[in-house]
């Protein structure tokens, strides 16, 4: 008795593995580079120089991490959303939309409370630490605020590991799947 591997679904499958692999050995790359990548935000926090407020894409990634200064002309617009005190607890970040002086916006993370009521913000210059997004998380809260945690690239999600394993173990169950099923169709 011979036993007939079908041609097109064992090269489908094959196929398919090879695929799944080839994202799991990707998925290790990424890992690295995002690596590299908190490892060079962690580096900016350190710089003792001032990041100009980024006005293009290029100019955000240069300065994330970093202190920059803005001046708030005008507040748009507030809202709340979640966010962490200093002391780590939970609670609401005020932010607050802009208009700058040269025309452009920027969003604010005045300050942090857990209490959802708008404050009475009026604008004015700003420092603190450009955050993904970009948003310039204020060093010292708006008036009637409390400190919020600072930006902090460790916080970042670096669950490439687990993607790669993932990418891993559908390859492998593919192959089982398979081979049982050929093994099924033997029988019969």
């Amino acid at each position: 008795m011979t036993r007939k591997v079908p041609v097109l679904a064992t090269l489908l499958v094959l196929a398919a593995v090879a695929t799944m692999i080839a994202l799991g050995f990707w998925q290790l790359g990424r890992k690295g580079e995002k690596e590299a990548l908190i490892a060079r935000y962690e580096s900016a926090i350190a710089l003792s120089s001032e990041a100009p407020w980024p006005t293009t894409e290029a100019e955000v990634e240069s300065s994330l991490y970093r202190v920059a200064t803005l001046t708030c002309a005008r507040v748009l617009e507030q809202r709340t959303t979640a966010g962490r005190s200093t002391a780590g607890a939970a609670g609401l970040a005020h932010t607050a939309r802009c208009a700058l002086a040269d025309g452009g916006e920027a969003s604010v993370v005045i300050g942090w409370s857990p209490d959802p009521r708008e404050i009475a913000w009026q604008g004015g210059t700003v420092t603190g630490v450009v955050a993904p997004g970009p948003r310039l998380v204020a060093m010292s809260p708006a008036p009637g605020l409390q400190p919020i945690a600072r930006p902090d690239p460790r916080d970042l999600p670096n669950n490439h590991l687990a993607y790669a394993g993932q990418w891993f173990l559908f390859a492998l169950t593919a192959l089982v799947i398979y081979v049982l099923a050929l093994r099924r169709r033997w029988r019969s």
